[in-house]
Order: C-alpha cells, then structure tokens, then sequence
C-alpha cells in the first residue's frame, strides 16, 4: 500500500509474561518476527521499534525515545521514524492479527486515525495514524504525562472499524487476542492450532 508504513512496537515491559514478549515463539515464529513478515508484505518499510528484535524480523530498528516505558512513548518513536504519510501500528502482543483485518484498516480514509473497536474499549495498537496530526498530538501528550494511548483517540478524528464492519475482517474474533500472560500465550496457542486466525499459518 503506498505512502504506508509497519511498525511494530516491541519495547513493552513484558512484566505479566515474565519474559521478552518479542522473542516468544507462537507456531514456532517469533512474535515480533510474525508481525514484522506480515507488516513487510503490506507496507512500504516496516519498523521496528523498541527493545531487541529477533535477528530473523525484517526490518528497520528504532528506538525509543527518552521517558517513560510506555505503548505511547513507542507510538511517539514510530511516527517520528516513519517515511510514509500513514502508519500502521501493531503491537508486539497482538499475534494473530491477519493480513485481512490490517488491509481492513488501511484502507482509504480522511481521518486521522483507523481504529478497531471489538467491545467498549478501543484497540489503539492495532491502528492507522496519520502521521501529522497524530505524532504532533502524542508527543504533547507524552511531554505532559498523560500516558494512556486510549485517551489520545480523544483528541484525533478517529475512524471506528466496529459492529458488522469489523466481523467481516475478523469473523472469528481472534486476530486481536492480546497475550500478555503464558495463559494468554496457551490460548492462542490453542486458536492457532484450531485454525480459528484464518491467514496467519499462511504467513509462516
């Protein structure tokens, strides 16, 4: 997709899996290499942002800049980074997102942000940002501490991908399972295995 860049974010704490996230192995692929392959197929480059990525992740490194260790300080180091006009961010733990919702998403739109919304809550790092305004709004949120990434879908004019919508890209409801946990890690496990992430085994 032209003028479209991947990011990846990988530099979360990891504190609840008790090991690197990025590094963890569903279906034998790495996470963050996972994310980085579907990412490259996409997108014009694909960046890689935050801690240490898999030496198989295609790629380009990027850290993140100084502050607290947050998605929104990773978001803020992305969209600096990134060469095209809009960004496609995915986080780390976010697995079994597929080629079809991401496309979904990533389609032609006006607003400043894509954003899926599965439930009540938002999913802010599975998203499209516009470059501009988003970078120009998350870094004042940065600067100002208001951490949470959710609260900076307040101040963008956001897309929904929602309802029906978003049942048509994700039928099974599992490409944004997060696994944050190693019970998180043996269900997706188990969802992979069920074949419930239609695309994703294809990835691999």
């Amino acid at each position: 997709m032209a003028g479209l860049s991947g990011a990846v974010l990988i530099g979360g704490a990891s504190s609840r899996m008790g090991r690197d996230k990025a590094a963890i192995e569903l279906g034998g692929v790495a996470l963050a290499t996972r994310l980085a392959r579907l990412l490259a197929a996409l997108c014009d480059e694909v960046l890689l942002v935050g801690g240490a990525a898999p030496p198989d992740a295609p790629g380009r490194a990027i850290a993140d800049p100084d502050g607290p260790r947050c998605a929104l300080r990773g978001l803020v180091a992305a969209l600096e980074a990134a060469r095209g006009e809009r960004v496609l961010v995915v986080a780390t733990d976010l697995p079994l997102v597929t080629a079809v919702l991401l496309r979904g998403i990533a389609g032609p739109s006006e607003a400043d942000a894509v954003v899926p919304r599965p439930g009540p809550k938002p999913q802010p790092l599975c998203a499209v940002y516009r470059r501009a305004p988003a970078l120009a709004a998350a870094r004042d949120r940065l600067a100002r501490g208001l951490l949470p990434v959710r609260g900076l879908l307040d101040v963008l004019r956001v897309e929904w991908v929602e309802g029906e919508r978003l049942r048509a890209l994700d039928p099974d409801a599992s490409a944004l399972v997060n696994v944050n946990t190693p019970d998180d890690l043996a269900r997706a496990e188990a969802l992979l295995a069920a074949g419930c992430a239609p695309g994703v085994r294809a990835q691999e």
